[in-house]
């Protein structure tokens, strides 16, 4: 999962650059990128389904083989693409359907890892063992984009991180294959749960931990009275980040007036500092001051709007970074906002429901915003930010009113 999550993101950091280089739009270099996102969305429930009827240790490796197969074939396009051997268009037309690999494949592996993982440690230690299972998706978030750069090797060009993640993924799959027990006949306790994308929009909420946790319940409804009002708030938030991150690699390459190849240092450092943004208010931050879920989205929403309004008026690599940092902290706080507050409105027999609907409630910001995002963005490179920062102002205003405060 650290792998995947680390791929990912790499990929992330060095796509403006190669759709820039290949001279394609930026709006279809969003939208071949994201369409693996939208079927990690589409699939992630049937997967962990499947986890407890399988194998865990088959579908772990499924999963890892569709990362490898997407990841070298992605390259291999790519490449090509990039010394002018095939069209742009071709280039990312193959790219677009090569990436679908990874997403109809790749979300196998959290939720048969997450059922592996509970049938193998005693009750006590389940949910901590979990919790640094799902914490591995957040670290990728940060080395993905941090050794990016180093892969950009002569042979390879930008094309680079995805066949090192690939060679990376290839020794994972092969200690998977020969050390793990294989539990295809064993008794299978416990279960998997789906989790979120990987990508620095989707850090681990403790969503999947709880639904891996729980017992299998009925599915909640979004329009469940109890919860609606929170999940509208993580959808929002979640729409003005998934918007945002898209096109910030864009945002790096044309406000600092950077050459394509040579961009991806910089925005691999404003990548970091976003993701690093996150996690220090997930892990550090949000146990400390101990605030409930209403002030969590209300702080949250304010602080990440005015990081995505300071983004819109920097004028360089430092002032991107800070008001990208800042807009993550932000969102650091409204994730697990309505996470909690989700959670803390439904009783404990209804925790995996409420869990799975928090879950595709993150996936959902994947579908439309990216594209969305970079049409906006195409318009004016300072719309995205412009009107993500007033959706995010809308939200504080409304959660003030309209979520109870638990």
């Amino acid at each position: 999962m650290l792998v995947a999550a680390s791929g990912n993101t790499a990929l992330q950091s060095v796509m403006p650059a190669i759709g820039r280089e290949i001279g394609i739009s930026d709006f279809w270099v969003a939208v071949a990128y994201t369409w693996s996102a939208v079927l990690w969305v589409a699939l992630a429930p049937f997967w962990a389904e499947k986890s407890d009827h399988h194998g865990r240790k088959a579908l772990t490796l499924l999963g890892l083989s569709g990362f490898i197969a997407s990841s070298l074939l992605c390259g291999t396009v790519l490449h090509l693409g990039l010394i002018g051997a095939i069209g742009g268009g071709v280039t990312f037309l193959l790219f677009g359907m090569f990436r679908a690999i990874y997403g109809a494949l790749g979300s196998s592996t959290p939720s048969a890892t997450q059922a592996y993982l509970a049938a193998k440690t005693r009750r006590g230690g389940r949910v901590a063992a979990l919790s640094a299972l799902s914490s591995s998706f957040g670290l990728g978030t940060i080395i993905g984009p941090a050794v990016a750069p180093l892969f950009v090797l002569p042979l390879v060009g930008l094309a680079g991180p995805l066949f090192a993640f690939a060679l990376i993924a290839i020794a994972v799959f092969a200690a998977v294959l020969l050390w793990l027990p294989n539990d295809r006949y064993g008794r299978r306790i416990g279960h998997g749960a789906a989790m979120s994308y990987p990508s620095g929009a989707s850090q681990p909420t403790g969503a999947s931990v709880v639904a891996a946790t729980s017992p299998r319940s009925k599915r909640l409804s979004w329009k469940d009275s109890r919860v609606r009002s929170w999940i509208m708030a993580g959808v929002a938030a979640g729409h003005a980040q998934a918007a945002t991150l898209t096109c910030i690699g864009f945002f790096v390459i044309d406000r600092l007036n950077l050459e394509p190849h040579g961009s991806e240092a910089s925005i691999a450092i404003v990548m970091m500092a976003g993701a690093s943004a996150t996690l220090a208010a997930q892990w550090g931050l949000i146990p400390r001051l101990n605030l409930k879920p209403q002030a969590l989205i209300f702080s949250g929403a304010l602080v990440a709007a005015i990081g995505l309004a300071g983004a819109m008026i920097a004028r360089d690599l430092y002032g991107i970074t800070l008001s990208f940092a800042l807009a993550s902290l932000g969102f650091g706080f409204t994730r697990p906002g309505f996470t909690g507050g989700a959670s803390l409105a439904v009783p404990l027999a209804e925790q995996g429901g409420v869990a799975g609907l928090i879950t595709a409630a993150n996936g959902i910001s994947w579908v439309a915003a990216p594209a969305l995002g970079m049409a906006l963005y195409l318009v004016n490179p300072n719309l995205p930010f412009a009107i993500s920062s007033a959706l995010l102002v809308a939200l504080a205003i409304w959660s003030r009113r309209a979520l109870p405060r638990f």
